[in-house]
């Protein structure tokens, strides 16, 4: 696919250009908040009524969650998916997109509806599917304490489909590899010294996945804008030799990777703990009763459910037997023609003609 440059010469797009990810999980960084605000909204007004049904009265009292709340306690369990991963000793592959699925699952859902840790726990067991590095629910499971498969398996499908099925993820620190290896052909090449800057570059990028950078910035963004954090003279080296500055524009383009240095630096410190115990505290207050076993509002939700699906069995059952009767090779017994009687068959003669015919007309 092609575009074209003020109607000039056609260029080609970038397959990043054209992936899901830009297409669906890119925003700007008042659109992302935007989103989370309004979704957060919506759901502390569904909640409300909710607990209404659940408990008449309740709901004036209880302390609903801010998205920024709901976004800390994210942060916090973003951080741990590479403890969990490391655990396993998956690759880095595995942890970064982890994360990716976290995040974006959160962009679509609420920590009021679904607790982090489980959906932490999922988007890992997804991530090593997609990735190709998959392990059984049974070792999963069975080394992580606490937790039973069902924990896993029951917010699968979920989270696949809340990620709209799209699980592949470009990630800063494959595109900061490829930055490396080009800047190994750069005049001066000091190896010992460029190696040293890409390592601390590496450590920043990993320190990024705790902040929105990903949905907001490409991978080749954050993974530039970590080097140039490192080593300021190889990354604007790095720019020019591949005409990155565009005329004058080389301006705009640190201004956007100091952008990025600043909200690492300011934004990937993990949450105060104490100050995440007191949200999930009152997590445990605000959580939707109808994803509470046990409860009331959970009883009358899974009755509807179970009452939708007989719905749909009894439909389904119905036009199967409205198909059965308009069955076109259900034919009345009266006019079928007889076993072995071909006759109507235009071009095949009676059975009593063929019967009727002497030898010698058959030479």
């Amino acid at each position: 696919m092609t575009a074209t440059n003020n109607g000039d010469t056609p260029s080609k797009q970038s397959l990043y250009e054209g992936s899901t990810q830009y297409l669906h999980w890119r925003f700007s960084s008042s659109a992302l908040r935007s989103l989370r605000a309004a979704q957060n909204v919506k759901q502390v007004e569904y909640l409300r009524d909710s607990f209404e049904r659940d408990q008449p009265g309740t709901s004036s009292t209880i302390s609903f969650l801010s998205a920024d709340e709901e976004n800390i306690l994210v942060q916090l369990y973003t951080g741990k998916v590479g403890q969990l991963c490391a655990h396993f000793r998956f690759p880095e592959e595995v942890e970064a997109t982890a994360i990716s699925y976290l995040k974006r699952f959160y962009l679509r859902n609420t920590v009021m509806d679904y607790h982090p840790k489980n959906v932490m726990l999922t988007t890992i067991f997804l991530a090593a599917k997609t990735s190709n590095h998959p392990i059984g629910i049974d070792l999963y499971v069975n080394n992580i304490p606490k937790t039973k498969a069902s924990d896993v398996l029951d917010l699968e499908f979920l989270v696949a489909q809340s990620l709209r099925f799209e699980f592949t993820v470009w990630h800063a620190h494959r595109a900061l590899w490829g930055i490396w290896l080009d800047i190994q052909d750069l005049p001066d090449f000091n190896e010992k010294a460029t190696y040293d800057d890409y390592q601390a570059a590496l450590t920043l990028v990993r320190s990024s996945r705790l902040t929105d950078a990903e949905l907001i910035y490409t991978p080749s963004q954050i993974a530039l804008s970590c080097f140039h954090a490192t080593s300021r003279t190889l990354a604007e080296q790095w720019i020019d030799a591949k005409s990155l500055s565009n005329g004058g524009q080389n301006g705009a383009l640190i201004r956007i990777l100091e952008d990025i240095q600043q909200m690492i630096e300011t934004e990937s410190t993990p949450p105060d703990v104490e100050l995440v115990r007191g949200i999930d505290k009152r997590l445990k207050h605000c959580t939707n009763p109808e994803k509470v076993k046990g409860s009331s509002a959970y009883l009358a939700k899974q009755a509807d459910v179970e009452a939708e699906a007989s719905r749909k069995r009894a439909k389904k059952a119905e036009e199967v037997r409205l198909a059965a009767e308009r069955d076109p090779f259900a034919a009345d017994s009266s006019s079928a023609t007889p076993r072995g009687d071909m006759g109507g068959i235009p071009g095949i003669p009676k059975e009593s003609q063929v019967n009727g015919l002497e030898p010698s007309h058959m030479d």
